[in-house]
């Protein structure tokens, strides 16, 4: 098999503006699952009860089974049983399977460096008279969101690889037009590069 070089430069005009897809899907599943997160590791942080049992077994159901199984179930099976839900765009859907699933792990490991910060400093917290909520705003979570920088870093890329999977339920990201390119001339070494 011979690199084409030309048809490999002619290919980033037809490709690139997927990109802006990929981009937009990957910010806004990025800023979902950290809200999302944050609120499920606070609540299973302080154990509040029924929450936290129920987050509990949503976190366990998200991160044992297949992102591509969940994209699948929201985007084939909800509408089937919601009819409300067969309007939603497999832009909005593949949003929700990302956001969903990255959440269930991105909740863990804020929950975890959430408990890396010194009890202690709460302790003064509270003993200065700040509440439970300005605690956690101004002392517990700046620490713990260094603490948790690199994997949260590592969980974007997730997200950015996770949008090529849009293509199943028909969205044509920068990945699913590199392989409809490939397919026409059968070129896929250079399309995948």
């Amino acid at each position: 098999m011979n690199f084409d070089f030309v048809w490999f430069v002619n290919l980033f005009p037809i490709v690139l503006p997927a990109l802006e897809l990929t981009i937009s899907m990957s910010l806004i599943s990025l800023i979902l699952t950290l809200l999302l997160s944050v609120f499920i590791s606070i609540i299973r942080h302080f154990e509040v009860r029924g929450l936290s049992q129920f987050f509990g077994v949503y976190i366990t159901f998200f991160r044992a089974t297949p992102l591509v199984a969940q994209l699948f179930i929201l985007y084939f099976g909800f509408p089937s049983i919601v009819p409300a839900m067969k309007s939603m765009s497999a832009f909005q859907t593949t949003i929700i399977a990302l956001t969903l699933n990255t959440s269930a792990f991105m909740a863990e490991t804020l929950r975890a460096a959430i408990e890396s910060v010194d009890r202690g400093q709460m302790e003064a917290c509270y003993s200065m008279g700040m509440t439970r909520y300005q605690t956690m705003v101004r002392v517990v979570l700046p620490q713990a969101f260094v603490v948790a920088l690199p994997t949260l870093g590592n969980q974007f890329i997730g997200i950015i690889k996770g949008t090529a999977l849009g293509f199943t339920v028909g969205l044509a990201d920068i990945m699913a037009k590199a392989k409809i390119e490939a397919a026409l001339d059968l070129r896929f070494f250079e399309a995948y590069l």
